[in-house]
C-alpha cells in the first residue's frame, strides 16, 4: 500500500477519535497540506506533511509510513515525525500554566474581590 485517504489516516494514528470526526475536521478545513485545506478523500504518501487543529493544538506532522487499519498508541507514534513547531509546545504549556491557580496553602477560600481579580487574570 502506497497511499491512503487522509481521514482514515489521522483517524489510524489516533490524531481524531473517530473517523467520522477526522473527516469532519477536513471539511471544515482543519486539515491542510501544503497549507491549503484538504478534503476527506485526498491520498496521503510517504513524505506527505500533513497540518492539522486538534483540540487547541496546531500539530504538524510527516508521514513515515503509510497504515491502514488503527494501531494502539505507542505503535502509531512510529508512523509518523512530529514535526510541531517550539512554538506551539510552548504556547500550550502557557495555556495550560493559566488554567491552574496556586494559592498558598491555608489561605483559605479567595474572597470576592481576590475572585474577581482571579476571573479578571484569566
Amino acid at each position: 500500500m502506497d497511499s491512503i485517504r487522509i481521514d482514515k489516516y489521522l483517524w489510524a494514528i489516533r490524531a481524531y477519535k473517530t473517523r467520522s470526526i477526522a473527516s469532519e475536521a477536513c471539511k471544515t478545513g482543519r486539515v491542510k497540506i501544503d497549507g491549503e485545506a484538504v478534503k476527506p478523500s485526498r491520498e496521503i504518501k510517504v513524505g506527505t506533511i500533513i497540518e492539522f487543529k486538534a483540540g487547541i493544538m496546531n500539530k504538524t506532522i510527516e508521514v513515515k509510513e503509510v497504515i491502514k487499519n488503527r494501531l494502539k498508541a505507542s505503535l502509531a507514534q512510529e508512523k509518523y515525525i512530529d514535526r510541531t513547531p517550539a512554538e506551539e509546545l510552548e504556547r500550550l504549556e502557557m495555556i495550560r500554566q493559566m488554567k491552574t491557580e496556586h494559592r498558598e496553602r491555608g489561605s483559605g477560600r479567595p474572597t470576592k474581590k481576590e475572585r474577581r481579580e482571579i476571573e479578571k487574570m484569566k
